[in-house]
């Protein structure tokens, strides 16, 4: 039997990683991208690059609007961007309740395709604080799942699957170089330029670039300062 599965895209490392473990275990990939008004909305541009690598048997692109909400300094350009390393506490980049959010559209795009399966990137390792990158969270929405649809009810809801969840930054990337993913297709920073440069500046940047440094490998993508 042929296994689906949706996958949250955002066109960052951890997500393409995840369509890399995918394709490797033979399933059919549904992507799932947002355009929620982030003022990084380029990663959608490297969304598509990756989705079009692993093969995706199709890719839509929801469009709303968070930024009409403010809160974050992603969705809020009146805000900065924190720059120079990762802080403590919950910080200014967390977009109030994006991952509740995604997951609740992609519950409904899952019970519509028939998708058992829903797979996010999320990680509570090298990461910058968000309350939605839990394993209490994905455990809750997993519960959730199972009540709030109709496949749930009838006793088959969709699982949420975080299979990068405990795993360093280093882990992942050394997982995704054995997977084949091109990380030169991928993008994760906060701020990037117009040329699909990287600030290297960003807690996203940061964590990215110490994940390859600990492998002693060079990140593939460009950065607007080399790093």
């Amino acid at each position: 039997m042929e296994k689906n599965a949706i996958v949250l895209l955002s066109g960052g490392l951890d997500s393409a990683t995840i369509t890399g473990l995918l394709r490797r275990d033979g399933y059919r990939i549904h992507a799932l991208s947002f355009d929620y008004g982030q003022r990084h909305q380029q990663e959608l541009h490297y969304a598509r690059l990756v989705a079009r690598q692993c093969g995706a048997s199709s890719h839509r692109i929801f469009p709303m609007d968070l930024a009409a909400f403010g809160g974050s300094a992603l969705t809020d350009a009146s805000l900065a961007v924190p720059q120079g390393g990762v802080s403590a506490g919950i910080p200014i980049t967390y977009v109030p309740a994006r991952n509740t959010v995604f997951l609740a559209l992609a519950l409904a795009l899952a019970e519509v395709l028939e998708v058992p399966e829903i797979y996010i990137g999320v990680n509570s390792q090298d990461y910058s604080g968000y309350p939605d990158c839990r394993p209490e969270f994905i455990a809750a929405f997993n519960e959730l799942a199972q009540v709030a649809t109709r496949a749930g009810i009838e006793g088959k809801g969709p699982q949420i699957r975080a299979p990068l969840q405990n795993l360093s930054k280093a882990e992942i990337i050394a997982l995704g170089l054995e997977l084949g993913v091109d990380y030169g297709l991928t993008r994760s920073c906060y701020q990037l330029d117009a040329d699909g440069k990287s600030c290297g500046r960003c807690d996203s940047c940061l964590l990215r670039l110490a994940g390859f440094q600990a492998l002693g490998k060079t990140d593939p993508a460009p950065y607007q300062t080399q790093p």
